[in-house]
């Protein structure tokens, strides 16, 4: 073994010796190739690493902007409040702090303070073969004859009708102040039978107080269950004491039907006050000395929170019911007393209070005509109390609500919670809608801008303190648990790319044109300097629709937030633009320009260009935009049609759909129990196109609406046709939301989605027509005289018309059918519908 390995290893060796033999350069190219292959991998290696630095940085360069992003649409605006957040305290507006703030309840109080102290009214009639009917929040359902403030003026008085079915309640409340928490006040509340009763009603009403959150309460009890009074404590109210005074002017003397229970508890949230009192309801006895009878009735016992809430931190609210029952008709008055209240005159009950209430209820009739002048024209004393009604439940809708809304950005997986804030408001509808709509409180404020100026400048300084670093304002505000209750969830989620119409702009043009028209006015200063706090907010508000609802050509606008499914609706709705199922074009698309918002495009860029000049303010962009968007030229090419000679919309549409069941094919040996429920889809008979969307209704009318057309523009003539001609908008109750040769006329969105704005007729729409007509009438050109004949009729029908509804049926209505005048949807709906008073006094 030992030779052979020699031998390999010589024979290596001679191997060796022949490698060593190889030429010089070909040695010296395999080493360069070597070391090329060398240099080669460190430079792959070197850009690898580089590469994964790279994407390392641009990973978290990503996620920093994506978290920037994401905060955004939830990070509020850097300029200084218009605001102060102790603006609404007892301290700086005592006046104002307690007040009928609980738009959604029948009857409540509470002050203008994130956490109150609330109080309320719960009532229900004894005896009843309907079992338990207790009312306390606003609601449809529980078909009331009608309930609504009679007056209400805004500070320190309110009176208020309910008819239930055999009884008739009136709420009264007066404030007075004094102290240092915002004085005192007292509800009366009185019972009477209704004249078509058979029999006198036997009634239970519970007054109740709940500390939400803040302070403490104490219920002091005589006879072991008639409580006389609370007292209580909180960092806003300092001591206080309710007084719930005996029943009087009835049958107490006899004590048939008179009792009182109590219930002292703790609650959850403010949104579950009404089921913890049905919750705690038992049987009792009422006895009558005078017949020895002995009757069963509902009171207010004991209530225990179920166990998975009775160790859930939420359970933290002090809540106390007192419950009075008693055979109508009776009186009974509450006391609010504050401890800060030293130099108390007198207490505000009985004849103190009813010589307060003739006083305040004189002063009110006195402003009220005053501002409106309704018996000056002519107007009967029945309908001048109509128009009363009207203004004081939109003032008795006022809501203070805090909270915090959900809101959803395309920067954010989940919905987020918008910054906690507080928002004093009206509201649509008390039963239906108790929360603040973008879009409705500029209708609102114009009439409220009227009573109060000082309200006004509050509402929008809520809103626009509302408004994020990118210049959105949530459009619907749902704040706090009460709020929250009464809103479907499909509804909650404020998305950060939807708009809705900039209406605030008409409230501050109107402040404009009363600033230029009186400079000496009282509130001059006050609006001055109300204008100057919000304009680096108004600037954001307008720089983010003209940035965020662009549309595809210069110039022109586009609503997002269409409903995306083509398939489920016959025309997808535009909830952002206030006019919901309105048709549009059929299949949405970015193609599309909208005329409505075009004009109030226009209206924002002329409301700016005006706040500027009068602060000083640079205004040329302004104006610029506003000479560009108001060009009829412009307007026409972008939004007229010659072949429908009007304004209309432009997009990806076809009319020929209609709404049909869909066809199921029933599989072979497959049972017809087993198939899914048929349901209604569209259907196409003929493919979009983009072309004008045949629509003639309100939306063909902005550029009128808004004042946009010049008074010779003979388009204008068009439109006036077109308002007069009853088979497409004029009827004898107003002007119709869609025209009658419309094919989606009065036709339904889907198998459970009624027509809405395709033919009813709109208050907030035909007073901006009225306004529009007046205006026309009153400058020179061709159409002069036609605009003023229209604006008669119209306005004489208007009028007629909500008046007649409302003495027939006790309510001022959410809409109202083009084809027989009735007031239909929701009721009572006296937000925007409340500018009839408007109409009646020719205040536009």
């Amino acid at each position: 073994m030992g030779r052979v390995r020699k031998r390999n290893v010589a024979a290596d060796g001679d191997l060796h010796s022949q490698k060593e033999e190889k030429p010089p350069a070909l040695v010296r190219r395999e080493k360069e190739k070597k070391k090329g292959k060398t240099d080669i991998s460190k430079i792959l290696i070197n850009i690898s690493i580089g590469l994964c630095i790279f994407s390392l940085i641009w990973f978290f360069y990503a996620m920093f902007m994506r978290s920037v992003l994401a905060r955004r649409p939830i990070t509020l605006h850097p300029s200084p409040r218009v605001l102060d957040a102790n603006s609404t305290s007892a301290a700086v507006s005592p006046e104002r702090f307690w007040g009928s703030y609980r738009s959604q309840v029948y009857f409540g109080m509470k002050t203008r303070s994130p956490r109150s102290v609330v109080t309320g009214l719960m009532w229900m009639r004894q005896f009843s073969a309907k079992g338990v009917n207790l009312r306390h929040t606003c609601e449809q359902g529980d078909g009331l004859r009608s309930y609504g403030w009679l007056a209400h003026d805004g500070i320190n008085f309110g009176m208020q009708q309910i008819q239930d079915n055999d009884f008739i309640l009136s709420t009264t409340f007066v404030k007075r102040m004094g102290g240092e928490h915002g004085g005192d006040w007292t509800w009366r509340i009185t019972g009477k039978q209704h004249s078509t009763a058979p029999q006198a009603s036997v009634i239970s009403l519970m007054f109740y107080v709940a500390a939400d959150t803040q302070g403490s309460l104490q219920a002091h009890v005589l006879d072991r269950t008639h409580l006389s009074h609370v007292t209580g404590t909180s960092e806003e109210l300092g001591n206080f004491r309710i007084t719930f005074g005996k029943p009087t002017g009835g049958e107490e003397s006899s004590n048939k039907y008179a009792s009182y229970n109590y219930l002292q508890t703790r609650s959850p949230g403010l949104d579950q006050l009404t089921e913890i009192v049905k919750s705690s309801l038992s049987q009792r006895f009422l006895f009558s000395p005078s017949t020895a009878e002995r009757k069963p009735y509902i009171a207010v016992d004991t209530y225990t929170p179920p166990p998975q809430q009775q160790n859930d931190n939420r359970i933290r609210s002090d809540f106390v019911v007192h419950q009075v029952t008693v055979q109508v008709p009776f009186q009974i008055e509450v006391l609010f007393e504050s401890g800060s209240f030293h130099d108390r005159p007198n207490q505000l009950k009985g004849s103190v209070l009813t010589e307060e209430i003739t006083r305040l209820k004189s002063s009110y009739n006195e402003k009220f005509e005053e501002t409106f002048g309704l018996q000056a024209k002519g107007f009967t004393p029945a309908q001048v109390r109509f128009a009363k009604a009207a203004l004081s439940n939109m003032l008795g809708g006022m809501g203070y609500f805090f909270g915090q809304s959900v809101v959803q950005s395309r920067y954010n997986e989940h919905p987020v919670l918008y910054p906690e804030g507080a928002l004093f408001t009206a509201v649509p509808s008390r039963s239906f809608f108790p929360r603040g709509f973008l879009w409705d409180e500029g209708f609102h404020q114009l009439l409220i801008s009227k009573w109060d100026p000082q309200v006004t400048r509050e509402a929008v300084a809520h809103w626009l303190d509302l408004i994020n670093v990118d210049g959105w304002i949530p459009r619907e505000q749902i704040l706090g648990d009460e709020a929250l209750s009464k809103v479907p969830a499909e509804f909650v989620v404020q998305r950060t790319e939807n708009a809705n119409p900039p209406t605030f702009f008409l409230v501050l043009e109107e402040f404009m044109e009363q600033l230029e028209a009186r400079p000496g006015a009282p509130h001059f200063q006050g609006t001055l300097n109300f204008l100057r706090r919000l304009y680096p907010r108004l600037q954001a508000w307008f720089g983010w629709y003209n940035t965020t609802q662009v549309g595809p050509l210069p110039n022109s606008y586009r609503w997002r937030g269409r409903d995306k499914d083509t398939n489920q609706f016959l025309n997808p709705k535009t909830l952002t633009s206030g006019l919901d199922d309105y048709p549009r074009a059929s299949h949405p698309s970015e193609d599309e320009r909208h005329v409505d918002l075009h004009c109030w495009m226009v209206l924002a860029s002329r409301t700016m260009m005006s706040i500027s000049r009068l602060l000083g303010e640079p205004h040329q962009e302004y104006e610029r935009t506003y000479l560009a968007l108001s060009d009829n030229n412009l307007l026409s090419e972008l939004h007229w049609s010659e072949q429908h000679q009007a304004f209309c919309d432009y997009g990806n549409h076809t009319q020929a759909v209609s709404l049909q069941q869909e066809k199921i094919i029933v599989p072979p040996g497959q049972m017809r129990q087993q198939l899914p429920v048929k349901r209604w889809v569209r259907s196409l008979r003929k493919a979009p196109k983009l072309q004008y969307v045949n629509a003639l209704g309100y939306v063909s009318l902005f550029p009128f609406l808004l004042h946009i057309l010049t008074p010779d523009s003979q388009k204008l003539e068009y439109i006036l046709k077109d308002i007069r001609d009853p088979a497409r908008l004029w009827t004898p109750y107003g002007l119709r939301s869609l025209s009658r040769s419309d094919p989606i006329y009065m036709k339904r969105n889907t198998e459970h989605d009624a027509p809405y704005w395709r033919g009813a007729i709109w208050i907030n729409i035909n007073y901006l027509a009225l306004k529009a007509l007046h205006h026309y009438s009153s400058i020179e050109g061709p159409y002069k005289e036609k605009a003023a004949g229209l604006y008669q009729e119209l306005r004489t029908n208007v009028i007629n018309n909500i008046y007649k509804q409302y003495q027939e049926t006790g309510y001022i209505w959410e809409q109202y059918s083009d084809s027989t005048g009735r007031g239909q949807g929701s009721h009572p709906f006296t937000g925007w519908s409340a500018l009839v008073v408007l109409i009646m006094a020719e205040e536009y």
